[in-house]
């Protein structure tokens, strides 16, 4: 499958800007001379052309007569807007604005939706980014966060000093497990984030797999996010199957793809430099033979202190800043392979 960019459609699936994280913002000037040289991009001619076919109205769009509903599959409501033809808006988040920046200038640019810049609109400022879902006609889509972990090393550390009660999320925890809260939780009727966030990627394929599926969308509209308790290969391959369906070619396409992204990442200045935490791959295919997958969400992606390095494979331990995200990666194509290997038999 080709690397090239498709044109522009974007689909809504993001954590969204966590106003609980209570982390300072990342805002270091970008130093491009340090990044990989720029990805040149084919020109898009058309788009005075299809600015005067698009109209916009709330979370549809209608585009070529088609009409594409915005799917968020998982995090907060509220944190995209209409934008330009072809874009949509996402409320500024500063680490993750100074990530496109950097990402516009590296070699996983051309695997990640394209930055358009800062707008402002009825008083907030937005990231405008490329929207990708055009050239799919009624599309499956998939979300799947990326690592072992979904929480920064700083906000335990932030727990530890000025720990913060969330009876929320005591109560997302017992409403899928009663059990799980300590005796002291039952008590109090809370816990702290980071407490949740460790529970919920214990209780996920994340630790073990590095990755989980957060959502699937289906061609039918069809919508599922009840995936906390899928955790063994075998249950997290049976869902990966039933999203591809029966067709080879959009599996063996999935898999060229992962494994562009893959060597990529190995060689990007990016992501060798960064802790990419909360990340996912976005994964869309349709009935015509169209496939593709994106990285998205980077609000939790930050640079690595000085003289740390990671590989993005190794065991993670409190201070060695190491994600699992190439852990995760290597796994999701193994089961792929298997799938493939099986569906050839």
């Amino acid at each position: 499958m080709a690397t090239s960019r498709p044109s522009p459609q974007y689909l809504v699936v993001d954590r969204g800007i966590d106003t609980d994280d209570e982390l300072s913002d990342w805002d270091a000037p970008v130093d491009v001379d340090l990044l990989d040289p720029p990805v040149p991009r084919n020109k898009q001619s058309s788009w005075k052309k299809i600015r005067s076919i698009i109209r916009w109205s709330p979370f549809i769009q209608v585009f070529k007569k088609h009409r594409y509903p915005w799917i968020q599959l998982a995090g907060h409501q509220g944190n995209f807007q209409a934008g330009d033809a072809g874009s949509v808006l996402k409320k500024l988040d500063s680490r993750e604005h100074q990530c496109f920046q950097r990402l516009m200038h590296d070699r996983l640019q051309p695997f990640v939706p394209e930055y358009r810049g800062v707008v402002e609109k009825s008083g907030e400022r937005y990231v405008q980014l490329q929207d990708l879902l055009c050239e799919f006609t009624s599309p499956c889509v998939m979300d799947i966060k990326m690592g072992v972990r979904t929480y920064l090393e700083e906000e335990l550390e932030k727990a530890r000093k000025k720990p913060t009660l969330r009876k929320d999320m005591y109560q997302k925890m017992v409403d899928v497990d009663m059990n799980a809260p300590t005796q002291e939780e039952h008590s109090q009727r809370a816990v702290t984030k980071p407490r949740y966030m460790q529970w919920r990627d214990e209780m996920s394929s994340s630790v073990d797999l590095g990755f989980r599926i957060e959502g699937i969308k289906k061609s039918d509209g069809a919508s599922s996010k009840d995936f906390k308790k899928t955790k063994s290969r075998e249950s997290v391959a049976e869902v990966l199957k039933s999203f591809f369906g029966d067709s080879e070619i959009v599996l063996s396409k999935y898999l060229q793809r992962l494994r562009e992204i893959q060597a990529t990442q190995e060689s990007s200045v990016f992501f060798q430099s960064h802790e990419v935490i909360g990340s996912s791959l976005l994964f869309v295919h349709d009935t015509q033979g169209n496939v593709n997958v994106w990285m998205i969400d980077f609000g939790k992606t930050e640079p690595l202190p000085k003289a740390v390095t990671v590989d993005h494979r190794s065991a993670w331990v409190e201070g060695n800043h190491e994600d699992g995200y190439l852990f995760g990666l290597d796994n999701i194509i193994s089961i792929l392979e298997e799938l493939q290997a099986s569906s050839v038999a």
